[in-house]
């Protein structure tokens, strides 16, 4: 089995599901895809992220990262991510007047014993140890804006690695394309 020698260099890969709770399309706006960009863009300037792939749907995300500092953990890193993204999609939410989604993630709340839950729990990260399984992986991100029939090519997805991928196009974020074994 051949192994990415990213995984030794720079910290170990890790394949991340985050989805909202009940799967509810939160993200149908380019505002709340531009919260998560921004906090991603801020983990990586800030806390050592490092993003090999990522999509945003309207109710969950997909990652490829790692954690280029030793002393801030990937598990740290989400959190602080997660937090972040509630404060600034709750906010939102308010502005647009859509009390219904905000009375939601606050009934999840009461049951969670704080204010709002917007996130499933847990990230289940999976460790990519091989090329074969990150490719497959990086495929799976890709191509869930095409089966969502959201576009009919990878790269016409704008909140999607896809672009940094195929189009060499890293306009809406920086994505390191450089995976070799």
């Amino acid at each position: 089995m051949s192994r990415l020698s990213i995984s030794r260099e720079k910290g170990t890969l890790h394949f991340i599901t985050l989805t909202t709770v009940e799967w509810i399309d939160i993200f149908t706006k380019p505002i709340y895809k531009q919260i998560i960009i921004n906090s991603l863009k801020y983990c990586q300037k800030n806390k050592g992220l490092e993003i090999y792939a990522f999509v945003i749907m309207t109710n969950h995300l997909h990652l490829i990262v790692s954690s280029l500092l030793k002393n801030i953990s990937i598990s740290d890193i989400l959190r602080d991510f997660k937090k972040f993204i509630t404060k600034g999609i709750i906010k939102e939410l308010k502005n647009d007047n859509r009390k219904y989604i905000s009375q939601l993630l606050k009934y999840y709340g009461k049951k969670a014993k704080q204010e709002y839950q917007m996130w499933q729990q847990g990230n289940y990260p999976e460790i990519i140890e091989t090329e074969k399984f990150f490719l497959q992986k990086l495929e799976y991100i890709h191509n869930n804006s095409v089966k969502a029939e959201i576009v009919d090519k990878q790269e016409v997805y704008l909140y999607s690695s896809a672009r940094n991928w195929i189009l060499n196009d890293h306009s809406v974020i920086k994505v390191n394309t450089s995976v070799t074994n």
